[in-house]
């Protein structure tokens, strides 16, 4: 297997590479740091994509943003993996609210970028989205809780499964 993993660095982009690269897999990440401009300094990755190269002779880093529609197209032309776990992301509420096009361009654009490189070069390969709840803004806030011995969960049995996609946001 050749699985992509993009935002490779971050905390789900990294647990999944640890699983994959674990488990032999041939493993690309993708992760240019960005959370170091849109965080400042503690918010950089560069430690753990070095822990990564460190721990997994499997894994290979590539500098890469995934707003550069042409370079995605052209390296996913040209690596062609069996599956993609697409966890590139800019987070934030607020910087989303003071950096409107930035978060748009990360999100909206840079996925888009990686759908459609997928769909010209290796339209077979699964192609996994990761999110949180965050997608849905404030509306699972209001989702009454119950507290069990360990941990709090959702009292509606409806949410026992988790947010359904066909939640209204």
């Amino acid at each position: 297997m050749k699985l992509l993993v993009t935002g490779s660095s971050g905390l789900i982009g990294s647990e999944v590479v640890s699983y994959f690269a674990g488990q032999g897999a041939e493993v690309h990440g993708v992760d240019n740091n960005q959370r170091a401009d849109f965080f400042g300094a503690g918010g950089d990755t560069r430690w753990n994509q070095q822990r990564l190269e460190k721990d997994y002779k499997n894994f290979k880093h590539h500098e890469l943003d995934i707003r550069d529609r042409e370079k995605v197209l052209q390296f996913i032309a040209k690596l062609k993996p069996s599956a993609i776990v697409h966890t590139a992301a800019q987070p934030s509420h607020d910087l989303a609210a003071s950096r409107p096009f930035d978060d748009f361009d990360v999100n909206a654009v840079g996925t888009l970028n990686l759908l459609e490189a997928a769909r010209r070069a290796c339209p077979e390969s699964p192609f996994a989205h990761m999110s949180t709840n965050k997608v849905y803004g404030d509306r699972p806030n209001f989702i009454k809780l119950k507290e069990l011995e360990t941990r709090w969960d959702y009292d509606d049995p409806a949410y026992k499964e988790g947010i359904a996609e066909t939640f209204s946001i």
